[in-house]
């Protein structure tokens, strides 16, 4: 009776193990773990996500288990967002490599080894060689980059901070010996401010070979989108000071008694406050040169080392304390500090707060409509309300007492809902114009315009003072009675005017510009030749020597043809006159043009069209469609016409066009699913946030929901190509405007020249197809 019930146990512990063997082995779901059914959409997707990343990032959340819900999360993310992975969980319930294996297959492979590996004496950790993942440091799981997060996040942050990215895989005795190493540098690098990021080759092939990287481990520093490697022996001190070498040299000035009037005098010229940084160290501090990178739109840096001599000056001058290192910052007036902070030790958390509370000049100058947007914020809600009060001035002594004055009431009335702010109405006519009546007492003279910026379009809100800006008593008392007013009643704004975006007056001009994006693109390219391995130099050497193959190839046979042509020619006769007939012939000269055979048809892709031309299109046919706006339509269309003209003849191809202007969201929300089609945006960029889609062709196969991209040739390439007017065969309705050879029909025209070698390897099936789970509604 008891081996019965001993055996009954020993079947039920058997049992228990292996359900909860099961259990671990589907317990991690994707969909449960974002909250969302199997058939959602990948807009509920990343909304789903974006949700609990907000509420489970281990900066904000701080419970215990965050970390972790938040590593499950991004992993979730990560399968659900691509396709590939999320059809392989549907079916089989994994996202590895063997997706021709059912998962009760793999199971029984992996119970096999594990049976085999468990007959010895020892296991993987008798070496103490850490390759099964489970086992290794979980350390690096909070820096894994994934591509999508890399373009969005990583990539904009570079421009306030320096990256440090590892490449590493599994089975990589190199990845190893490099761990103690790296986890001392990230401790320390972390600490200052520097950006860390871990990328798994073998999860993430594609922003693996995206950064260049084809080996592991690689190590490599990110800095303004732009990505350098590493190349030295890892250890600590070169880790650092390859770090500090991708920073600008020109971030930090040296300070001295000769220099220190001149750098504080310059808060008007580059309109932002200045920042002195005295230490006993003699080399600036990596940490102030990453706190002086990260806060160069806003602030300027000068580092005064106290221990050397010719600094005597400097220290009586701000009473400074040689044995404590202090943060002085300057903004109107030299003489005096607008604020000071000392710390035997310098935290980056310290130093940020304090330099984010000055980031402003009192009454800074509007510049620019960044600068216009951070000063005076859009208003948020009946709490939240920002006023601005505008001294619109002029340069020169004339309105220096206007000016001063208006400083002096700043100052004096510093409060967190109001931001004061001076423009020249010289440099900024529009804005002036909108704020200021029609009124002959303004001419010449200052005046103050109180206003509330109302939405990020323009709109605003606004009181003029009645008489010009004099500074006086009398002038202080109104404006001070006007704010008191405003404080309890909002509606005492009473005008309202729509503004237009500032001018950009300290952004260098448009061959500046051209200079310094060159020597980047050749110092860029001087450093790879020189540093990279073979393996990176290989594409480039091969495209170089096939473009010499051809180049001499083609003069070789060409002279040799030339030279049998006129070795056969016959001697040439005597010129002989016209006959009657051909003097009589008018009607074909030599400048007359053979007229184009037919056209091709080309019909807008609108919300009534869209669903016959797309959506509702039958197997096996495409719709080839066109991007253009209502300035560049013409020639685009006259050069889409003579590119595809060829094509015609097949059947399966329809060929539509579809407006920028009215339909954009609809186009950028299809290119979200070909993420290495768009730019990605620079910071510096006026327009960035209005991309040029203008000269994008997307070919869309309706049935089986996916479509190749054409992307354009950026205007100026192949200057040669701009330097005749084609003839295109012209598009149905739409015949040839007298403005269709002029230079900028031409340079919009190029973007299409490569058009018609892309369509045929779209004939061909070679292009590379983005699928999407649903064609979105046109409106």
């Amino acid at each position: 009776m008891e081996a019965k019930r001993l055996s009954i146990s020993l079947v039920l512990v058997l049992f228990l193990i292996l359900a909860l063997q099961i259990l671990s082995a589907v317990d991690f779901d994707p969909y449960r773990i974002l909250g969302v059914s199997r058939t959602a959409s990948q807009a509920d997707i990343k909304k789903a996500y974006k949700k609990l990343a907000r509420e489970w990032h281990p900066d904000k959340n701080k419970d215990p288990g965050a970390e972790d819900k938040f590593i499950q999360i991004s992993k979730a993310y990560e399968i659900l967002s691509n396709e590939e992975k999320r059809l392989n969980f549907d079916r089989y319930g994994d996202v590895g490599e063997n997706q021709g294996y059912p998962q009760q297959q793999q199971q029984q492979q992996q119970r096999q080894f594990h049976h085999f590996h468990e007959s010895f004496y020892f296991d993987e950790s008798f070496f103490h060689f850490p390759f099964n993942s489970e086992r290794r440091d979980s350390s690096d799981e909070k820096y894994l980059l994934h591509f999508s997060h890399y373009v969005n996040e990583v990539v904009p942050d570079s421009f306030k901070k320096p990256y440090l990215i590892k490449i590493t895989s599994d089975w990589c005795f190199s990845c190893i010996h490099i761990e103690p190493v790296w986890k001392e540098v990230v401790q320390e690098l972390e600490a200052l401010g520097v950006g860390i990021g871990v990328v798994h080759a073998g999860y993430e092939r594609r922003l693996a070979h995206h950064l260049g990287a084809h080996s592991t481990p690689s190590i490599l520093g990110l800095i303004n989108g732009r990505v350098t490697f590493f190349h030295n022996a890892v250890v600590r001190e070169n880790l650092r000071q390859f770090v500090e070498s991708l920073l600008p040299g020109n971030l930090v000035e040296k300070i001295t008694d000769k220099n220190y009037v001149k750098f504080l005098s310059n808060w008007k010229k580059e309109n932002k406050p200045h920042v002195l940084l005295f230490d006993h160290m003699p080399l600036v501090p990596l940490l102030y040169k990453l706190t002086a990178f990260a806060y160069q739109d806003y602030l300027s840096f000068g580092y005064v080392y106290v221990g050397l001599g010719g600094i005597e000056e400097l220290s009586s001058q701000y009473n400074i304390n040689v044995y404590t290192p202090t943060m002085m910052v300057f903004k109107e007036h030299v003489d005096k500090p607008a604020d000071v902070i000392q710390a035997r030790g310098m935290k980056k958390q310290l130093i940020d707060d304090f330099l984010s509370q000055n980031k402003f000049l009192m009454a800074s100058r509007l510049t620019s409509q960044k600068l216009f947007q951070e000063l005076c914020p859009a208003k948020k809600s009946h709490r939240q309300r920002k006023y601005c009060v505008v001294l619109i001035t002029g340069e020169g002594d004339k309105f220096a007492a206007s000016y001063e004055a208006f400083l002096a009431f700043a100052m004096a009335n510093t409060k967190d809902t109001l931001r004061f702010i001076h423009v020249y109405g010289s440099s900024q006519r529009e804005f002036a114009r909108a704020l200021l009546p029609d009124d002959d007492r303004f001419w010449g003279k200052s005046a103050v315009v109180i206003l509330e910026r109302r939405n990020n379009a323009g709109r605003v809100v606004y009181r003029a003072l009645e008489d010009p800006w004099s500074g006086s008593k009398e002038d202080n008392f109104i404006l001070l009675d006007i704010l008191d007013q405003l404080r309890t009643d909002p509606g005492f704004l009473s005008s309202d005017t729509i503004l237009t975006d500032l001018n950009d007056e300290l952004a260098p001009v448009f061959f500046l510009r051209w200079i310094y994006s060159a020597v980047d693109y050749l110092s860029e390219s001087w450093d790879s030749l020189f540093h990279s391995n073979w393996r990176e130099m290989m594409p480039l050497l091969s495209l170089i020597f096939s473009a010499l193959f051809i180049l001499f190839g083609t003069v070789i046979i060409q002279a040799f043809s030339d030279s049998g042509d006129e070795r056969d020619s016959p001697p040439a006769k005597k010129d002989e006159p016209p006959s009657k007939s051909e003097k009589n012939d008018t009607g074909f000269t030599k400048d007359n043009r053979i007229p184009k055979k037919g056209f091709v048809e080309v019909t807008e892709l609108t919300d009534i069209t869209y669903m016959s031309n797309l959506v509702r299109l039958r197997p096996g046919h495409m719709n080839v469609v066109l991007i253009l706006s209502n300035a560049t339509k013409t020639p685009l269309l006259q050069k889409f016409a003579l590119e595809v003209y060829t094509f015609t003849g097949s059947s399966c191809l329809h060929f539509s066009f579809l407006s920028l202007d009215k339909h954009r969201e609809w186009l950028e929300y299809v290119l979200e699913f070909a993420q290495d089609a768009a730019p990605i945006p620079n910071q510096y960029d006026k327009h960035f946030l209005e991309r040029d889609y203008t000269g994008y062709v997307l070919a869309l196969n309706g049935h089986k929901k996916y479509f190749c991209l054409f992307k354009p040739r950026r205007l100026g390439e192949d200057a040669d190509t701009l330097g005749h007017c084609d003839d295109p065969g012209l598009a149905e309705g739409h015949g040839k405007s007298p403005s269709s050879c002029s230079p900028r029909a031409r340079s919009v025209k190029s973007k299409l020249d490569k058009l018609s070698l892309w369509m045929e390897r779209l004939l061909e099936g070679s292009l590379q197809r983005f699928y999407i789970p649903s064609w979105p509604a046109l409106d």
